[in-house]
């Protein structure tokens, strides 16, 4: 990994309400299934890590956006938890890199 691309994970650490625990945030743009869309978002309410989960208009169906304690977290959320939810055809993952 390049210094440059080392600095953006670590600006990618966020302050969260909970004091002085830092977490790592993302965006996962969904592909879904066609026809799909809105049973991936209902699929992913409610799961630990997944802030929002929301149907949009454009190239992707959905977006979501999650939380972890560091960017293996997020890996493993993204894995785990969002391209598992049925429809889910194909993620691509932004990481956060400035405070909300």
């Amino acid at each position: 990994q390049s210094p440059r691309h080392i600095a953006m994970l670590r600006s990618a650490r966020q302050f969260t309400s909970r004091g002085n625990n830092t977490m790592v945030r993302a965006y996962v743009l969904i592909t879904a299934t066609a026809g799909k869309a809105l049973e991936v978002v209902h699929a992913l309410h409610g799961r630990e890590g997944i802030i929002s989960a929301d149907a949009i208009t454009g190239e992707y169906d959905v977006i979501a956006h999650v939380q972890a304690d560091d960017v293996a977290g997020i890996g493993r959320l993204i894995v785990e938890k969002v391209q598992s939810a049925d429809g889910v055809f194909k993620t691509i993952t932004c990481l956060a890199v400035s405070e909300s």
